[in-house]
């Protein structure tokens, strides 16, 4: 274990991760629409660090208060480090909006505005649409002795209203929630095409005596509240892991607030009444300027003026696959016989290869079999269509759902109900272990004799978020990686605990122990002056063990390049220690989610790509794979992924031990390229 001087908590480097989402907002070259884009994607991802990881802080509070953890904190330390960082960057986020974005929108004309700054024709309108489509479906709760304080749902939005009786001067408190199910920002005017907004709080709020008829309206504001999200679910005492699921996420709506927003300005009374019926923590209580929830912004960026968003993309067919006729499985698979394919989403199309490969397997008479890991997937999903074909055409087909994946778990509990319903095969995976390997295979009855195909990737099976996600896959024929295959589906559906393997790394058994050899694998070569070098591309890199493993290779000598999107626990350029690592991490258009190890192993260079990051829970509880890529060419590909990422004439975030830096400018002021746009240009070239 790394001294804790030497580590950064995963949850501070989580939120450097969300401040470089920020940045990104905060970046005038970036199309205005796309910065509002980043605004929501900021927000998101910190409802999700509280629903999460800020409950599980909250827990070890109440469970074991002296526990500090390998950086150093007690869990009050670290809610306390957090919710200073937290109140900054919130702060930050508003003010963004408010003093510039919502600026610059209207230089576009596109307004978020408030009541005063409505026409009389516009009030009149908007009213028109309180009368006949809000004022109904509103439901003002009082709060009183016959009256308790009203149950308020996580993420919504509510207004919080005293109002006095005029008889008796009695104040009482009200909640009004904003109805999620209707648009947040309304049209002032029915044109077609208008481009003025005003938040529905804000209508609401000014018809407020409409839903207190009689009542003096004191003062009102909006808040918002955060419920813990995780799901406990003990897996051994549970007989249907389906049901007990579904059981658990009914449950998982109530539970305890971890995060209170409040609009500035708020009275002292009703923010104590606030904080006193939601037992909050005052320490993640944050008064933020109007609007709250700026996740809503996304009806703003979805607005139709490609002048304002990055120029169109679109995805090409990768070229062993672009002249075979898509109608024509037997041509499809041929091509994968030829020769491995390595694919890179979204410049080369998912659909055109993946979602192709398994519905060619569906439709195909000479397919037997398909096997399938499910990890996340889209509400429309073609693969999951495909499965059902396959099935009901009498094919056998087997999915290893992953009820778990987090905040996904409803969508894959109704997969996996449908996928059953059509005769499919439907596996949970391994008890206590999530499935997180992206991994197919289908068998063929040729005339050869069965052989078998396969795609293993670094993302997940969803069409949509491959359209954005940029991820690496494989689709292969190798008999070497399809009999790996076979075995690891058989270990996910059967029992075949010890089953070992020629291409595959295989969390939880031999994941950690490969790459920890691979590691000291390479510090002995540089011992003893033979080339080695350490290049790993990755969304997270937490894990002890393996922060020790890279300072121990930097000291020997080893050059280590890290690129990181997200948490990163290590500290560079540390005297003695990590002199020799070097960590960058790349943000943009799309989010950079492939996993890539290379390791130079004496100038025999090995690559892997899976789906595993460097983190406890990829190394240890779940299942995890990483396959290693043996085609010349397909080496030189991801080697230059590294080049691209890590060269000086590339933006991206340099971490200096503790802190990071944008640099997106040369010495001479000049920008630097950015690797994404690099791509395009590349893909766009060679089409």
């Amino acid at each position: 274990m790394p001294d804790a001087v030497h580590l950064i908590d995963r949850e501070i480097s989580w939120l450097s991760f969300n401040e470089r989402v920020l940045e990104l907002a905060e970046d005038e070259s970036i199309p205005l629409l796309e910065r509002v884009r980043f605004l929501t994607i900021f927000a998101s991802n910190l409802d999700e660090f509280y629903m999460v990881r800020v409950a599980s802080i909250l827990g070890k509070i109440e469970t074991n208060p002296n526990l500090v953890n390998s950086a150093g904190y007690t869990p009050a330390e670290l809610l306390s480090a957090i919710s200073a960082r937290v109140g900054d960057l919130t702060r930050r986020h508003a003010n963004l909006f408010k003093n510039k974005i919502a600026a610059e929108l209207e230089a576009n004309k596109i307004e978020v505005i408030r009541w005063d700054d409505l026409s009389d024709e516009e009030r009149s309108y908007v009213s028109r649409i309180f009368s006949d489509r809000i004022f109904p479906v509103l439901t003002p709760l009082a709060v009183d002795p016959s009256h308790p304080f009203p149950y308020i749902s996580g993420l919504s939005l509510n207004l919080a209203v005293i109002v006095k009786n005029p008889k008796t001067s009695e104040e009482y408190f009200a909640r009004v929630k904003v109805p999620p199910i209707l648009s947040r920002f309304i049209s002032v005017s029915p044109a077609p095409q208008s481009t003025r907004f005003l938040p529905l709080e804000d209508l609401i709020s000014i018809h407020l005596q409409e839903l207190f008829p009689g009542m003096l309206i004191e003062d009102h504001y909006t808040f918002r509240i955060t419920r813990n999200q995780d799901i406990d679910l003990d897996e051994e005492d549970s007989e249907d892991l389906l049901t007990s699921l579904e059981q658990e996420l009914a449950r998982r709506r109530f539970g305890p607030p971890v995060r209170l927003e409040i609009e500035s300005g708020v009275g002292e009374k009703l923010r104590n009444k606030l904080c006193e019926q939601l037992d909050i923590n005052p320490a993640n209580v944050f008064s933020l300027p109007a609007p709250l929830n700026l996740v809503d912004l996304s009806k703003i960026a979805d607005l139709d003026l490609p002048k304002l968003k990055y120029p169109p993309f679109r995805s090409r067919t990768v070229a062993a696959l672009r002249e075979v006729d898509s109608e024509e499985p037997d041509l499809f698979f041929a091509a994968i016989r030829q020769g491995e394919i390595l694919l890179h989403h979204p410049y080369e199309s998912f659909t055109s290869s993946v979602v192709q490969f398994l519905q060619h397997a569906a439709e195909d008479p000479a397919v037997l079999a398909i096997k399938q890991t499910l990890y996340r997937t889209s509400g429309d999903s073609q693969i999951i269509e495909a499965l059902i074909e396959a099935a009901e055409a009498g094919k056998q087909v087997l999915a290893v759902i992953e009820l778990r994946a987090r905040f996904d778990e409803q969508a894959n509990v109704r997969w996996a109900r449908k996928l059953e319903a059509a005769g499919v095969h439907v596996v949970y995976g391994l008890m206590g272990l999530k499935t997180h390997a992206k991994l197919s295979l289908v068998v063929r009855d040729e005339a050869q004799g069965l052989r078998l195909y396969c795609h293993m990737g670094t993302g997940n099976y969803n069409p949509k978020t491959a359209r954005f996600y940029e991820d690496l896959g494989i689709l292969s024929a190798d008999p070497v990686l399809t009999e790996d295959l076979t075995k690891l589906f058989n270990q996910l559906s059967g029992f075949a605990p010890h089953s070992t393997y020629s291409r595959l790394l295989v969390a939880p058994r031999t994941l950690r122990s490969g790459l920890l050899e691979k590691i000291a694998n390479e510090t002995e070569m540089a011992k003893a002056g033979r080339p080695s070098g350490i290049q790993m591309k990755l969304n997270s890199l937490l894990d002890e063990e393996f922060v020790e493993a890279l300072y121990t290779a930097s000291q020997s000598g080893v050059k280590v390049d890290l690129v990181i999107r997200g948490i990163s626990s290590i500290k560079p350029g540390i005297p003695g220690l990590s002199e020799n690592v070097r960590v960058r991490s790349l943000l943009g258009r799309f989010l950079e989610h492939s996993r890539i190890y290379h390791f130079v192993n004496g100038g025999d260079d090995e690559f892997w790509i899976g789906s595993a990051d460097l983190m406890h829970r990829n190394l240890d509880r779940r299942v995890e794979s990483l396959v290693r890529i043996e085609r010349p060419t397909h080496k030189a590909s991801l080697q230059e992924v590294f080049d691209l990422s890590l060269s000086e004439e590339t933006a991206s975030w340099h971490q200096d031990q503790d802190s990071w830096k944008n640099v997106t400018k040369n010495s001479k002021g000049e920008p630097l390229q950015d690797l994404q746009s690099v791509y395009i240009k590349r893909y766009k070239k060679a089409h």
